[in-house]
C-alpha cells in the first residue's frame, strides 16, 4: 500500500504480522503441545491425549526428550506470536520533497531500541540499488545508498518478489527524488 501527492510519497512496508506466520505459530504449538503431552503421558503411565498412545514410550530417555522438545516447540511458537503481535520489521518509507528529507521508520524487538527511525536529507540519496542474488533461496532486496552511510534496506528481506516486481519497486522511489537506480 502506497500515498503519493506531489510533494510527499509514503510507502507501508509490512512487517512479521502475516498469514504464513501465524499459521506456522500455530502448528508449530499445537505439535509442540502434543510432543509435552505424549512425553509426560509417559512419565505418569496414562494417556493424557486419547488419540495419541503413549504405552509404548519409555520415560527415559524418549519421553525426556519428548518433554525437551515440546518445551522448546512451546518457547519458539510464542516466539513466533509475540514478533507477529508486535509486528516486527514493519513501518514505513517516506520521502517529502517540499522539506527535502527521507524518513525510515521500522518496528523492532522490544527495548530501547523498539523504534527504529532513520532521517536524512534527500540531497544525500545518492541511488536506488537491488541486492539480487539467485539459486536455491533467491534473494532480493530494494535499498537506498545514502552518501555517507551504510545502504539502508527499503524492503523487507524475504518477500519473494520477481526481477519485475522488483523493477517496479525500486522505480517507484527513484522517481520521486529524482535518482538512478543500480544493480540492474
Amino acid at each position: 500500500m502506497n500515498c503519493r501527492s506531489k510533494w510527499i510519497q509514503v510507502d507501508f512496508v509490512k512487517g512479521s504480522r502475516t498469514f504464513a506466520n501465524s499459521c506456522w505459530a500455530c502448528i508449530l504449538v499445537c505439535g509442540a503441545t502434543g510432543f509435552l503431552l505424549v512425553g509426560f503421558s509417559s512419565c505418569v503411565g496414562e494417556d493424557l491425549i486419547p488419540v495419541l498412545s503413549s504405552e509404548h514410550i519409555v520415560f527415559i530417555p524418549q519421553g525426556v526428550v519428548m518433554c525437551f522438545y515440546g518445551i522448546a516447540g512451546l518457547f519458539l511458537g510464542l516466539y513466533l506470536w509475540c514478533t507477529a503481535f508486535r509486528d516486527v520489521g514493519g513501518g514505513y518509507n517516506l520521502f517529502d520533497k517540499r522539506e527535502g528529507f527521507s524518513s525510515i521508520f521500522r518496528w523492532g524487538f522490544p527495548g530501547k531500541n523498539r523504534r527504529i527511525h532513520i532521517r536524512l536529507a534527500l540531497k544525500d540519496v545518492e541511488a536506488v540499488g537491488l541486492e539480487s542474488r539467485e539459486g536455491f533461496y533467491p534473494r532480493r532486496i530494494l535499498y537506498l545508498k545514502v552518501r555517507g552511510r551504510r545502504n539502508i534496506p527499503l524492503t523487507r528481506i524475504g518477500e519473494g518478489l520477481t526481477l519485475g516486481d522488483m523493477e517496479e519497486k525500486a522505480a517507484e522511489p527513484a522517481r520521486f527524488p529524482r535518482v538512478s537506480i543500480e544493480g540492474f
